[in-house]
């Protein structure tokens, strides 16, 4: 097994330039405890000072054209592209997640990024046809996009490098200054970026990152009129919070989830299992669209639930830095703790589980319940855990009104090979995005990403996060003619 040796040292990122304050911590692998690195915190006037540095590098971004916008990308993703082994295992030392997930994400950035630096270099308006007005006769008028300043980005501990990145990438890209306030769990991996920032080049100012005591930062972040749009992802009541404060700042946010899929008898059962196992258990279920719910049509419950438990067996958990581990620990055994209770919850009001096994400190074997209670957690909130329910249903309409039963609404997932009863469905399903044939844990990182109902507002993907994060403007001018 690889692994950082040594106790890193990560200050803070701001002014272009990196800060060690009084208040420092340690950061400790989730699997173990074991200790990895050091990191610093900062404070009320930290955080200002950051916003300040912030609105001067926001200048900056916006006097430099598309094309060298685009450029400072491109140079940043060759940086990473050479340093992606690192990158993963500083992901592997913050989260505890098994390395060649860790590599998965660092991979995924990559993507993330490329496509910021190519729309960058897209960023566009149009021309409004104003003689469709009477009124309008002898005039012409275009759209341009403008940057908005500066974005607070807040940011959660599952996916730390790749989620600050689909905020970071498109802020950067249109034009703007970005201030970012990792989870208190994972920095590392922000605080890391910004020493790839400085050898890309950035303006001073243009990326800057404070850690610290996380809702007292976020407040402040949320709060202060310099700060332009705040894009956060993280937990319902935290979002509702931010959304309440933010006044009149654009405000993107991605929330929770409890993500269904429903199986069709007519589906091809080995495609669905092995995809539902991935979209269940990868990141040991710590992601807002992890499979929890699966609902298998009766004719074909008990061949896909067989299939499903034999694969789910054969994965194998172990140390993160275990080459073979599919699985390892959740962020904290309190999460742990949590995620156990809600399974003896749902077991006590008469699921069976199918597989898993007792907790051992911060890492729950993945585990199948079967017939769970529409009442039951499991079933109708975000357990962020390796636990997923399988309940059988009889007709489609059904499957779907359970689907949509939550107040959630960000992806799902139907397998079938009849198209009309596909897009029924999709047209149905209350929910941000409809996989068919997948399951809703799958995400390319260009495509436009987010949900309804309480899983959020706005769009993530580089494209959609760039409208998000810049202003449009109207030019009308008189052409002379009569």
């Amino acid at each position: 097994m690889s692994r950082v040796q040594a106790m890193e040292r990560y200050p803070l990122f701001f002014g272009g330039e990196f800060h060690e304050t009084p208040q420092r911590s340690t950061i400790f692998l989730p699997f173990d405890g074991s200790p990895v690195a050091q990191i610093f915190a900062g404070d009320a006037a930290t955080m200002d000072h950051a916003i300040a540095c912030a609105v001067e590098g926001a200048k900056l971004m916006a006097a430099l054209t598309n094309a060298e916008r685009s450029e400072m990308l491109f140079r940043l993703h060759a940086l990473m592209t050479a340093e992606t082994e690192d990158f993963a295992q500083v992901i592997t030392n913050e989260t505890g997640k098994p390395i060649k997930e860790s590599r998965g994400e660092a991979e995924r950035t990559l993507q993330t990024l490329l496509s910021s630096a190519i729309e960058a270099r897209n960023l566009h308006g149009e021309v409004v046809p104003m003689e469709a007005a009477p009124s309008a006769r002898g005039k012409m008028a275009m759209t341009v996009r403008e940057p908005l300043g500066v974005i607070g980005a807040i940011t959660p501990f599952n996916v730390p490098l790749n989620t600050a990145m689909h905020k970071i990438g498109p802020a950067l890209a249109g034009g703007n200054a970005v201030v970012h306030k990792p989870s208190e769990e994972t920095p590392l991996s922000a605080l890391r970026l910004a020493q790839t920032m400085v050898r890309a080049g950035l303006p001073k100012g243009a990326y800057n990152v404070v850690c610290g005591d996380g809702p007292k930062l976020g407040q402040q972040l949320v709060a202060d009129p310099r700060v332009a749009m705040i894009t956060f992802t993280g937990s319902v009541p935290v979002g509702k919070a931010i959304r309440a404060a933010a006044g009149l700042k654009r405000v993107t946010l991605e929330l929770g989830g409890n993500c269904a899929v429903i199986i069709e008898p007519d589906a091809d059962i080995d495609l669905a299992v092995a995809r539902c196992v991935v979209g269940s258990f990868s990141h040991s279920g710590q992601l807002c669209i992890s499979v929890q719910r699966i609902y298998a049509h009766a004719a074909i419950a008990h061949a896909f639930i067989d299939k499903f438990t034999a694969a789910t067996l054969k994965l194998r958990g172990g140390h993160p830095y275990d080459e073979l581990s599919d699985y390892s620990s959740l962020i904290t055994e309190k999460a742990a703790m949590r995620v156990d209770s809600w399974i003896e919850e749902a077991i006590a009001q008469g699921a069976r589980r199918l597989t898993g096994g007792p907790r051992k400190g911060a890492t729950i074997p993945p585990t199948i319940l079967e017939n769970v209670p529409l009442t039951s957690k499991l079933a109708c909130q975000e357990v962020f855990g390796p636990v997923v329910a399988v309940n059988r249903y009889t007709d489609l309409q059904e499957a779907i009104r359970l689907t949509n039963d939550t107040p959630f609404g960000l992806q799902a997932g139907i397998f079938t090979r009849d198209m009309m009863r596909a897009f029924d469905a999709a047209h149905k399903l209350k929910v941000g995005g409809v996989m068919i044939n997948e399951v809703p844990t799958f995400r390319a990182d260009h495509m436009p990403y987010g949900g309804v109902k309480e899983s959020g507002q706005g769009r993530e993907g580089p494209r959609y996060a760039i409208e998000e994060m810049t202003e449009l403007k109207l030019i009308c001018w008189k052409t002379g003619l009569i």
